[in-house]
């Protein structure tokens, strides 16, 4: 098996080519932390239309990763976008933020090259339609429907934006009422998986979050098979080297096959009576408190310490 450290120096081709060769990768990456990204890289400068330049440079590096993906070898990305939480926020962060950064991943003249050059075909599932239509922001379901249809003979990469796809439950009962009442029989899971999400998509086979340890947003693909990662720095920080640390991580480490334990040697043992003793109440998922941020944190102490935080 190839290690780690020779699979991080392969050219980004012959990385993409391990990934195929495990099969179709449907990748779900919910790009999170971004306000706070760019308010540590680029708080301090001053600008004549913040929001735009906010928008526009969340926009440049939402596009760089996910060429970057793309380029090793996944060929489904999931990104969970917006979900009922952004209606919270109060109406200027949707009229300014929201509705502006929905309506570019549309028709955006940055992400229509995009999709051309990389050639994408587009969907944006999840219950925008029924959620926005109350708000002067339901125009944006038409538009994701244009999208949709301006990308559909695109044939390498399949990006799917998530809006409001918390919850599939009304969706799929209301399709399945509708194809009993065409055919006569209810639906089989592969036409309600397309119907939700405009066409067939495999179950999720890995999934990189941030911050709080949870996994949401990708309804029918979420069968519990998929393998979890949580970045301690928000998604914009992604890089190639922690990117291929992942898919090593998934292909290799997590595919390999429990051993039997009754041929385990004394040494190996050993390490894992070690091992275990030494973290016996460590638990992933805690986390501690500064100024309002949940920090992640390995030991279990009285005073949960954040991971490499210096003040």
């Amino acid at each position: 098996m190839i290690t780690q450290d020779e699979f991080l120096a392969l050219s980004t081709e012959k990385v993409a080519n391990f990934v195929r060769a495990a099969g179709p990768q449907v990748c779900v990456f919910p790009i999170n932390g971004t306000r706070r990204w760019f308010m540590l890289e680029y708080g301090n400068r001053q600008w004549d239309d913040p929001i735009g330049a906010y928008m526009d440079i969340a926009a440049a590096n939402h596009i760089s990763l996910y060429k970057l993906i793309f380029d090793h070898g996944v060929d489904t990305l999931l990104t969970p976008t917006l979900g009922p939480d952004i209606l919270m926020r109060g109406e200027e962060y949707m009229a300014h933020i929201g509705s502006e950064g929905l309506a570019r991943l549309a028709q955006g003249p940055d992400f229509l090259k995009f999709y051309a050059e990389y050639d994408v075909r587009v969907h944006f599932y999840g219950n925008h339609r029924k959620a926005l239509a109350p708000t002067p922001y339901a125009y944006l379901s038409d538009l994701f429907d244009q999208a949709a249809e301006r990308t559909m003979n695109h044939k390498r990469f399949r990006l799917f934006f998530g809006i409001f796809g918390n919850d599939a439950a009304e969706a799929v009962a209301e399709f399945a009422v509708k194809y009993y009442q065409q055919h006569g029989k209810s639906p089989d899971r592969r036409a309600i998986v397309a119907m939700y999400y405009g066409e067939y998509v495999e179950p999720a086979t890995f999934f990189i979050g941030f911050d709080k340890f949870s996994a949401f947003d990708y309804p029918l693909l979420n069968l519990g098979e998929e393998a979890l990662y949580f970045t301690v720095s928000p998604s914009l920080y992604l890089s190639q080297r922690q990117l291929r640390l992942i898919l090593y991580d998934y292909l290799y480490a997590r595919s390999a096959p429990e051993p039997d334990y009754d041929t385990l040697s004394p040494q190996a043992k050993t390490r894992m009576r070690a091992f275990y003793r030494a973290n016996e109440e460590n638990v992933f998922g805690l986390g501690v408190l500064y100024d309002g941020i949940w920090y992640p944190c390995l030991a279990a102490e009285d005073l949960c310490k954040p991971l490499r935080i210096r003040a």
